[in-house]
C-alpha cells in the first residue's frame, strides 16, 4: 500500500452513495425512493449506508458501495472511483470534460471506443429546467412523471442557455459521451455537443430488462414512443442512420430489434438499409410523420405488435 493511498481513500470515501449508483448504471425504484435497481440486484440506502439484504451485506461509504457491486478489492475500488467519479459533488459532473470510457459492457449493448476524443457538456443550470419542462410537457406532450427520473438521473438536463440537454451515454456506469440538444425558444432548433462521438453510446429510456427495443431519429421521439407503449426500451440514434457501431452489440445479446425511424422517404430507406444489413432488424413506422407527432395525435399507450 503506498503513502498516498490512505488521504486518497479519504477522498473518494466520501462521494455520496447516490452518484455512484448513477455512474454504476442503477436506477432508483418509483415505489421507494431509498431503493436502487443494481447489476448485483435491489439494494436499499441511508444517507452514506447501504444494504443488500438479498445477500445479507450492507456497508458505508462510496468504496464499500464499490467493492460489494463490482466485486473488486478496496485498491481497484478507489482506483474505479478516481476514474469515474472523483470530484463530482453529488451528482454527474455535466460541466467538466469527459473521456470516453474504457470497453465496458453497456445495459443495452457494447460499445468499445478505440480513440481519445475530449466531449465538454454545457453546464447544468436548475434555474431553467422550468422553461425547458414547459416546453416538453406543453410544446411535446412529454409526460413530466417521465422525465423527472431522467433529470434526476443526470441524463436530461437545463443548460444556461434554456436549451433541453439529452445525455448519450456508455457502459454499466452510464458516462457522458456527448448530448443531444434542442432550443425550447420560438425558433425550431436542435444540434449536438461539439465532440460527441455517437458511437459511443446514446440517450435511452426505458425498463431495463425488458427484450425489445425500438430505435428512434431523436431522443424527443424515443421518449415519446417509450410513453406511447411503456414496455420496451427506446433509443435515440441522434439523427437516422443505417449502422450504429453499437448496434451489432445489441443483436449479438438477443434484443428484439426494432427500425422506428420517421415516416418519410428518408426514414424509410434508411431504416431499408438497417434491414439489408442486419436482417432481424423490423421496421417499425411510427402512425404519424415521427413519435412524437404520434403521441400529438394519440395520446394514450398502443401495442407495437
Amino acid at each position: 500500500m503506498t503513502d498516498d493511498f490512505r488521504p486518497r481513500a479519504a477522498v473518494v470515501r466520501e462521494i455520496p452513495l447516490e452518484t455512484v449508483l448513477i455512474y454504476r448504471g442503477a436506477v432508483r425504484d418509483r415505489r421507494d425512493r431509498s431503493k436502487w435497481h443494481t447489476e448485483r440486484g435491489m439494494l436499499s440506502v441511508t444517507g452514506p449506508k447501504f444494504m443488500h439484504w438479498q445477500h445479507g451485506v450492507g456497508g458505508g461509504g462510496a468504496i464499500d458501495l464499490v467493492m460489494h457491486l463490482g466485486q473488486m478489492n478496496c485498491g481497484a475500488a478507489v482506483r474505479w472511483l478516481e476514474q469515474h467519479v472523483a470530484g463530482t459533488p453529488g451528482r454527474i459532473p455535466l460541466s467538466t470534460t469527459h473521456r470516453p470510457p474504457q470497453p465496458a459492457t453497456q445495459e443495452p449493448g457494447t460499445t468499445s471506443p478505440t480513440a481519445q476524443v475530449s466531449c465538454r457538456l454545457p453546464p447544468r443550470d436548475d434555474r431553467r429546467w422550468e422553461r425547458v419542462q414547459r416546453y416538453l410537457v406543453e410544446r411535446r406532450q412529454l409526460s413530466a412523471a417521465l422525465l423527472e427520473p431522467l433529470r434526476q438521473s443526470g441524463r436530461l438536463y437545463a443548460d444556461h442557455r434554456s436549451n433541453a440537454v439529452f445525455l448519450l451515454v456508455a457502459g454499466k456506469a452510464q458516462r457522458p459521451v456527448g448530448a443531444e440538444l434542442r432550443g425550447t425558444g420560438p425558433r425550431i432548433w436542435r444540434g449536438m455537443v461539439r465532440g460527441t462521438r455517437k458511437d459511443w453510446g446514446y440517450f435511452w429510456i426505458g425498463l431495463q430488462g425488458s427484450h425489445k427495443i425500438v430505435l428512434c431519429e431523436s431522443a424527443i421521439d424515443a421518449i415519446s414512443c417509450f410513453q406511447l407503449y411503456g414496455d420496451c426500451i427506446c433509443i435515440s440514434t441522434s439523427g437516422a442512420r443505417t449502422n450504429p457501431r453499437w448496434l451489432p452489440g445489441l443483436i449479438t445479446r438477443g434484443y428484439e430489434i426494432w427500425c422506428g425511424f420517421d415516416t418519410d422517404a428518408a426514414g424509410d430507406a434508411t431504416a431499408a438499409g438497417m434491414s439489408k444489413r442486419h436482417p432481424s432488424v423490423h421496421r417499425l413506422r411510427p402512425p404519424a410523420h415521427d413519435w412524437n407527432d404520434a403521441l400529438a395525435a394519440w395520446g394514450t399507450p398502443h401495442n407495437p405488435r
